[in-house]
């Protein structure tokens, strides 16, 4: 599914949102606070904008509305997002789960992929109590389980894959700004401060 960029060409057009996609661990947050810096984008996260709006966290969602009622509010949500200008949005792991939320990232900006080895996103996860799916007595195979049913979603709208691998936060952010120039959706000014969501 790919799409012209829209590049920025002139102040007057409108700048091109940046969607970070792949599953819990792969670096969206990290990753997308230092490339919204280098470009002189807005940094959004999409599980945090749940947990500001509803005022609990994640786990709680779960618990009290189940996988289904999370999945509501962040497709609600992600229709919101996608209409902001200048973005760096990191949405959630399972945000693809829905044709209509894949549809509206495809869409609204370029998608990048955040692609991590299961062992790697073990790693990264297994001291965070803040993943309601790892909640199970093995983890490393349930992320093996998310790993087959979300990979082929993520490259089903992905502009851009980057496999991540050991590699700094610096690096990763570069090697995207990279992939983003030669799309011609580089910053339409100077790098300067990450601004908040809100």
């Amino acid at each position: 599914m790919n799409k012209p960029a829209d590049n920025c060409q002139s102040p007057d057009g409108p700048p091109e949102n940046i969607f970070l996609v792949g599953l819990m661990g792969a670096g969206k947050t990290s990753v997308g606070k230092v490339l919204a810096r280098r470009l002189n984008k807005t940094f959004c996260d999409a599980d945090q904008e749940i947990e500001h709006s509803t005022g609990v966290k994640i786990p709680l969602i779960f618990e009290i509305e189940g996988e289904s009622g999370f999945r509501d509010r962040e497709s609600k949500l992600l229709a919101e997002l996608v209409k902001r200008t200048n973005i760096v949005l990191a949405t959630g792991g399972g945000a693809v789960l829905s044709e209509q939320n894949r549809r509206l990232l495809a869409d609204h900006g370029i998608v990048v992929y955040l692609r991590a080895a299961v062992n790697d996103l073990w790693q990264r996860t297994r001291h965070d109590k803040n993943r309601p799916l790892l909640q199970t007595e093995d983890p490393p195979a349930k992320l093996r389980e998310l790993f087959e049913q979300r990979d082929p979603l993520y490259r089903e709208i992905a502009d851009i894959i980057i496999d991540t691998g050991n590699q700094s936060l610096g690096s990763l952010a570069h090697r995207i700004e990279q992939k983003l120039l030669q799309r011609g959706a580089g910053p339409c000014s100077a790098p300067g401060e990450a601004l908040r969501c809100r």
